[in-house]
């Protein structure tokens, strides 16, 4: 992971040297400490078991994230575009777990070298750091699966091929082909090169991070924005039904029960959102369905990519979006949150259960995509979904206590834990999260981690049975 690392900071000096920069030590550091601590832990591990149990899997995950952001902060760090620890490792977090927030006041001014890292955070982190390792790996030794499995968003692992390493490779260049494919288009509507492959790898990882201060505002062409939303649509839907659609499966994916809720929420939020801003606003009709449209389909994959600031909105509007913060995208997706399987799981098993309370000796099976969900698959989404909301609800306590306004803190605590960008208060659309006091910001980035490995791969660590023999 640190050797990968390293590659990714010595693209971005090359370029930085292409655009004409001539101070590239911050990138060379940067490097150099990835391949001295990727080597000394390579040779550490020489003589240890390549094999690991479920409990290690997740260590390995957990920890690795937080090294792979402290080793992230380096470039920050050494060329003083944001020169303190604390901002730096806050920013790197919120790039590799595709969350979009940033510490950032001035990003136009940035170099673009610097710009290219922050990109590449998002897109590395969007498919995932350990999914990238895994595909280059040619082994099939104990644990891999348990990696795979604790890194990937979803209620499970669908295997592409009997190795997993050749899953993972597959899913990659799944990304990196959709990756390729939207920055020629974006290319097409007046966006530079740079600034295509940079919103590419920021729209494919449904991170948010742009190269302009405004975000995407910065580019009123309708056919940009357009762009952008099929292609957040798509990174918020299952990269695996993706897979079967490239290869020419088109019906498979309309037949897949989540991708039709995913696409019906979509629809009915833009519905009543547009509705809304044609009543309050004095927009044309193509502007206001392009701003609901782009706004819902901004949060509902979790991307945090922005047009228009909805807290200007009347309050049922921007309370409508605040729901959306809790949807998410597909399983299998590089969206955040909650995911659209396990909420309408939830709503199925919820009727389902005023059935029978009624018929209390019926069997009522809730099904999905036709097949019958057992109860341990229901036990899980309900542990999630509580473990979700209470992580949400005690989060946003705490941080009131370094942050006192609640709108404020339960934006901050609602996109971080869900990985999507832009909150409420004083850190929404149009502002940035340099004003957390330095505690909030690692409180934060830890949430931030908590929801993109989905929770349990992070909570399992702190109970007291996961040190037990």
């Amino acid at each position: 992971m640190l050797f990968i690392e390293g590659a990714a900071v010595l693209i971005s000096m090359g370029v930085a040297l292409l655009s004409g920069e001539s101070y590239v030590w911050p990138y060379l550091y940067t490097v150099l400490a990835c391949l001295l601590a990727g080597t000394i832990a390579l040779l550490l591990s020489l003589k240890g078991n390549p094999s690991f149990s479920k409990r290690e899997g997740f260590l390995i995950v957990t920890l690795g994230w937080i090294l792979m952001s402290l080793f992230g902060s380096l470039p920050y760090i050494f060329s003083g575009t944001i020169p303190r620890l604390t901002d730096a490792f806050f920013e790197t977090m919120s790039g590799f777990t595709t969350t979009g927030s940033s510490i950032v006041d001035n990003i136009d001014s940035f170099p673009r070298g610097i710009l290219f890292w922050r990109a590449m955070t998002h897109w590395l982190g969007g498919m995932g750091i350990v999914v990238l390792a895994i595909s280059l790996l040619q082994t099939q030794s104990g644990g891999i699966l348990q990696l795979y499995d604790a890194e990937v968003p979803g209620v499970g692992v669908e295997k592409l091929s009997p190795h997993i390493y050749q899953t993972a490779r597959i899913v990659w260049i799944v990304y990196l082909l959709l990756t390729l494919l939207e920055t020629i288009l974006l290319m097409f509507g007046g966006m530079s090169l740079f600034d295509s492959i940079c919103h590419s790898f920021a729209t494919m990882a449904t991170g948010g991070f742009s190269t302009r201060q405004a975000s995407i505002a910065a580019w009123p062409s309708p056919y940009i924005q357009y762009v952008l939303i099929v292609f957040m649509i798509i990174a918020g839907t299952n990269f695996t039904l993706l897979y079967f659609a490239l290869r020419g499966k088109i019906a498979r994916l309309f037949r897949d029960e989540e991708f039709r809720y995913f696409i019906f929420f979509i629809l009915a939020f833009t519905t009543l959102i547009f509705a809304g801003l044609l009543f309050t606003t004095n927009r044309g009709l193509e502007e206001a369905f392009r701003d609901a449209l782009f706004s819902v389909v901004s949060i509902i994959t979790t991307t945090g990519f922005v047009t228009v600031d909805y807290l200007e909105w009347t309050p049922v509007l921007y309370m409508l979006i605040f729901a959306l913060f809790f949807f998410g995208g597909s399983t299998g997706s590089t969206g955040g949150s909650i995911k659209i399987m396990r909420i309408v799981i939830l709503i199925k098993n919820s009727y389902y259960e005023l059935r029978r309370i009624i018929h209390p000796h019926a069997v009522i099976p809730v099904k999905f995509n036709k097949h019958t969900v057992g109860d341990p698959k229901i036990n899980n989404i309900m542990a999630f979904f509580m473990f979700y909301i209470l992580t949400f609800f005690f989060s946003s306590i705490f941080l009131m206590i370094f942050v006192p306004d609640v709108a404020t803190s339960m934006g901050a605590v609602a996109t971080c834990l869900g990985n999507i960008g832009p909150g409420f208060g004083a850190v929404g659309p149009v502002y940035t999260f340099s004003h957390i006091p330095d505690f909030g910001k690692w409180f934060l980035s830890f949430l931030m981690m908590l929801g993109r490995l989905e929770l349990f791969t992070v909570l399992v660590i702190f109970s007291p049975f996961f040190w037990r023999d």
